[in-house]
């Protein structure tokens, strides 16, 4: 899944003349606008995904890249990919109840899961890399277990909620003044 900055028609109508008057060096300072924008974009939808998601910032930096216009590719993306996350993510705390966990920034119980061994108080860690996993016998150990996922999907995140407009609100409101200053710096004066 992938958000996208592309050259628009409102910069062939602010800037026309200049861009026109510039040449091959327009694609140049439109790409440096871009990747300025982007960049700034970026950040902020960053920060809304850690939010959104309940993600530490580091899972979230690491998910989530850019790919820079050039001036032969007018074009600013965000790609991330992948599916449904494990609650290992989001700071499992085992109960008596089950799991706490705070998938979308919320802590919630899922009952029935386990991190640990054992009988409770004197629990045990087992080597299963810190995931959280469910009896599949219906609470009665059949050696069987299967692991519990959150149901936060970066991709679908990336897209919808805060974090579009927050891309939406950046691109808007920064990218025709970029490209303006841009073209300045390019320009004979």
């Amino acid at each position: 899944m992938r958000i996208e900055l592309s050259v628009r028609d409102q910069l062939i109508s602010t800037y026309g003349k200049q861009l026109a008057k510039l040449g091959h060096k327009a694609d140049r300072a439109l790409s440096r606008a871009m990747n300025h924008t982007g960049r700034k974009a970026r950040t902020q939808v960053r920060r809304a995904l850690v939010t959104q998601t309940g993600l530490a910032r580091k899972t979230i930096v690491k998910a989530v890249r850019e790919v820079r216009a050039r001036p032969q590719s007018l074009s600013y993306t965000l790609r991330t990919s992948g599916g449904d996350i494990s609650l290992k993510y989001f700071k499992p705390r085992e109960t008596r109840a089950g799991v706490t966990a705070a998938p979308f920034g919320k802590r919630q119980l899922f009952a029935g899961t386990f991190v640990k061994g054992g009988r409770f108080p004197g629990r045990v860690t087992l080597n299963m890399g810190g995931h959280v996993y469910r009896n599949i016998e219906g609470g009665k150990w059949g050696g069987r277990v299967e692991l519990v996922d959150s149901g936060v999907v970066i991709p679908e995140q990336l897209v919808t909620g805060a974090t579009a407009r927050s891309w939406e609100h950046l691109i808007s409101s920064d990218l025709v003044p970029r490209v303006g200053h841009e073209l300045k710096r390019i320009l004979p004066k």
